[in-house]
């Protein structure tokens, strides 16, 4: 879809709701002849109503949002297996801006998912609730976008290892499943800390401190 400009239908299903899924849920309804958001002051400040003239209170008071729309899509599905709030693992500060936007425009994100079968009919799926009950639903799309699944690119570690060097993996490159920017600075952070003295493979994972736990409640 992005790199292979792969044509994608009216109604889409997207499976895997990281990072990578919020984005090619933003991406395919958006119409990419118009400004985004994201670069365009003007189409930011009318997407989530504010008044950059600060002519009413507070630049908000009584100003009407434009809402977004699902742009060239008809409908769109963000699916999950997992049965936790979807997002869940995006940025502390930012995920809840993520999250908002697509359900603004109209996008169904659907957690606890096994996917049955796919057919004429669409994609069928079975969700599962966190007490257990089970619930199957045909989604009648005609294009299925997957991400899920990344592996860790890892090309030069073995050739590093055969010369003689000393390899150490962080961030993507020790685990690519739900990639988290905080987690790769910490582990290079550590790293860096003992690489003179480093023998083999290195444990520098951050041990969960009181405000981590805090943030995840929050979170949940």
């Amino acid at each position: 879809v992005l790199k292979h400009k792969a044509e994608v239908g009216s109604k889409v299903a997207i499976i895997g709701a990281g990072g990578i899924g919020f984005d090619i849920a933003e991406f395919i309804t958006h119409h990419h002849d118009e400004p985004r958001s994201s670069l365009d002051p003007k189409v930011f400040a009318e997407e989530w109503g504010i008044d950059m003239k600060n002519a009413v209170r507070g630049g908000v008071d009584g100003i009407q949002a434009k809402p977004p729309t699902l742009g060239p899509r008809e409908a769109v599905y963000l699916l999950q297996r997992k049965k936790s709030k979807l997002g869940a693992g995006l940025g502390k500060t930012t995920g809840w801006v993520h999250r908002t936007v697509l359900k603004n425009k109209g996008v169904v994100m659907k957690g606890g998912c096994s996917y049955d079968l796919l057919d004429d009919q669409g994609l069928h799926i079975t969700i599962e609730s966190k007490d257990g009950k089970k619930k199957k639903e045909v989604l009648e799309v005609d294009s299925v976008i997957i991400c899920a699944g990344q592996e860790p690119l890892r090309g030069m570690e073995e050739e590093l290892e055969a010369a003689g060097l000393s390899v150490h993996l962080v961030g993507g490159a020790d685990v690519a499943s739900e990639l988290d920017a905080k987690r790769a600075i910490d582990q290079a952070t550590r790293l860096s800390l003992v690489i003179e003295d480093a023998t083999g493979k290195v444990s520098y994972e951050a041990p969960s401190s009181m405000t981590s736990k805090m943030m995840d409640a929050f979170g949940k």
